[in-house]
């Protein structure tokens, strides 16, 4: 439509910006939400390959699917009956141990402790620095809204995640459907291209979905059965279950967790125990890196390392943790449109 009159022209584009800045608006408002469903159905469709398989044996997929999600529900289950109540248990303990922890810092001996390991940290002006901070008189008052907000983003995690658990329950028993629905949404002409690369982008992602959860459990595993029998560490359980969710993050959650893991060993069980735990992650990091990925992810995605680097940080600058998490695969995804659209329509050119 061609517009003569300049004002009726301006009158339209004014109301394009505002319907835009509306949808913005409205998109910025929903982002939470967005959020969840984003990752329920990111994790739906790393049920998929499971219930897949689970036809290919010869079960009905509403009966495979009911034995997936019932799998998954006996999961959660079991990690609310066995692990939550460890970790209470030594998270509990753990803070009964500051104040030994208090008295250490005060007669000196770990601060010598510490300079003994880490002899480059200039212990004394952090010191003071941690003493400055607490004689200052908003101290309290900022602690005290501090664990406030602690506490809120604790209820909003665990109440985020609930919903999270009932959206993927709802996507994977209707996945199919879902997909259904959408592919009669594309021309007739380019169906059967687009349900193809689709299925192998689910594909993609389910093994991906798969492929990190399983690293995650060899870390989780492997870190309680050392810490555990091996070197006998205090809290061990909550030390490996910091693993695993670290695990969970591409690129840098290993390494971060073993940190924050030789760091809470060296404040609770000082040396040399703490040698034992860094050497081990040290050497875990080498195997993981160059035995289990591989073997592992290169099932799932193939994906240039580079590729995997800068989808990882731009997905985290961009949605946080979710954003690190589905950028690999969104990556894969891109990469394989791009093989198979557009490089084809460039050659046919």
């Amino acid at each position: 439509m061609k517009i003569q009159n300049g004002f009726l022209f301006g009158l339209f584009g004014g109301l394009g910006v505002l319907i835009a800045l509306l949808i913005g608006s409205a998109v910025i408002s929903l982002a939470t939400i967005l959020t969840y469903i984003g990752a329920a159905l990111f994790l739906a469709l790393g049920l998929d390959p499971i219930v897949t398989w689970l036809e290919h044996k010869g079960m009905k997929r509403p009966l495979a699917i009911f034995t997936v999600l019932l799998g998954v529900l006996g999961v959660v289950a079991g990690l609310v009956l066995a692990i939550i109540p460890v970790i209470a248990e030594q998270v509990q303990t753990l803070v009964e141990q500051i104040p030994k922890v208090i008295e250490s810092f005060a007669d000196g001996s770990l601060n010598q402790a510490i300079k003994d390991i880490l002899p480059w940290v200039a212990v004394d002006d952090l010191l003071a620095q941690v003493t400055d901070t607490i004689s200052d008189p908003t101290f309290l008052s900022n602690l005290g809204g501090g664990v406030l907000k602690a506490g809120l983003g604790l209820a909003t995690g665990v109440f985020g995640a609930l919903i999270i658990v009932i959206l993927m329950l709802y996507f994977t028993a209707s996945l199919g459907s879902l997909k259904r629905g959408i592919y009669q949404l594309i021309p007739a002409s380019k169906r059967a291209g687009f349900i193809d690369i689709s299925e192998q982008i689910s594909q993609s992602v389910g093994r991906y979905v798969v492929g990190q959860l399983t690293l995650a459990l060899v870390n989780g595993v492997l870190s309680f059965i050392v810490l555990t029998f091996v070197i006998r560490v205090e809290y061990s359980a909550l030390l490996a279950f910091i693993a695993f969710l670290g695990s969970l993050i591409p690129l840098v959650g290993t390494i971060s967790a073993s940190i924050v893991i030789t760091l809470a060993v060296l404040l609770f069980d000082g040396t040399p125990t703490v040698y034992w735990v860094a050497g081990y992650y040290l050497i875990y990091m080498q195997v993981e890196a160059y035995v289990i990925t591989p073997r592992i992810m290169t099932r799932a995605v193939k994906v240039p390392g580079v590729v995997v680097v800068i989808a990882a940080l731009a997905g985290g600058t961009l949605l946080g943790l979710l954003g690190a998490l589905v950028a690999i695969p969104v990556a894969a995804s891109i990469l394989l449109i791009i093989k198979q659209v557009v490089v084809p329509r460039q050659n046919a050119l």
